[in-house]
């Protein structure tokens, strides 16, 4: 076992100096080159390669090979305020536009219509969208909502990227709260598709549901990120202790 981890620490220390004298965008040999190279299986450099894609440093583009990214700028946010990408990336000068957009009319199945508490078959508008920063995919956002709260004109001429944003500058409906399951998934095909990872690699998915004052359910959204481009914090109160 010692020797295994200090082979492993190793070659995490080597795979940093190759990714730190790297300019940014260098292609990385191929993996069995590359493990040739180091000295190890391709199975311990493939793990060992997931941390630095966990980190944003390393890319893999599919049909392409794995590609240097270099220190990115990290989005981080609480959890106890819900802003769009947009609102966080400005506070730290990170510039982010939206790529390839999709919007689709659907019909609620038993699944939205029992999150949006509508009836089976009732229209829904489901938006899809890449964001992009220096060009490259960091998120893969998707909002479902009943068709009468936005309206096609609006996501025509107003729509940027953000159906928060653009629910807040409307101003009707009047929002309240989200409620947001947080989890860590393997990137399904289209998804993977999207944002030009591997299917399978880890992604960060943020499900939530956003609701009007009313406590109305206006919009169903599925939000996923690409590690290392994004921390995610909450701070707690301690229970039982008097102030």
């Amino acid at each position: 076992m010692t020797d295994e981890l200090s082979t492993y620490q190793r070659l995490q220390n080597e795979l940093s100096a190759i990714i730190e004298k790297a300019p940014k965008g260098t292609k990385l040999p191929s993996e069995p080159k590359l493990a040739e190279q180091l000295g190890v299986s391709r199975a311990t450099l493939r793990e060992a390669m997931r941390t630095f894609e966990s980190q944003g440093l390393l890319r893999r583009r599919q049909g392409l090979g794995t590609f240097v990214v270099g220190p990115t700028q990290v989005i981080e946010s609480g959890l106890e305020v819900l802003e769009s990408l947009e609102k966080q990336a400005e506070k730290i000068n990170l510039e982010l536009s939206m790529g390839e957009s999709e919007i689709i009319h659907i019909r609620a199945d038993a699944h939205l219509a029992n999150k949006l508490e509508i009836r089976i078959g009732d229209p829904l508008i489901e938006v899809r969208r890449v964001i992009l920063t220096e060009g490259s995919p960091v998120a893969y956002l998707v909002d479902i909502l009943p068709q009468d709260v936005i309206s096609p004109n609006a996501l025509d001429n107003q729509f940027t990227g953000s159906i928060l944003d653009l629910l807040i500058n409307l101003g009707n409906p009047p929002l309240s709260l989200s409620k947001t399951e947080i989890s860590a998934i393997n990137a399904p095909a289209d998804v993977a598709k999207a944002l030009d990872v591997q299917r399978g690699d880890t992604l960060l998915l943020l499900n939530g549901l956003l609701f009007d004052d009313d406590g109305n359910p206006i919009d169903y959204s599925h939000s996923y990120f690409l590690p290392g481009y994004f921390r995610l914090h909450i701070i707690r109160k301690i229970g039982g202790v008097t102030p």
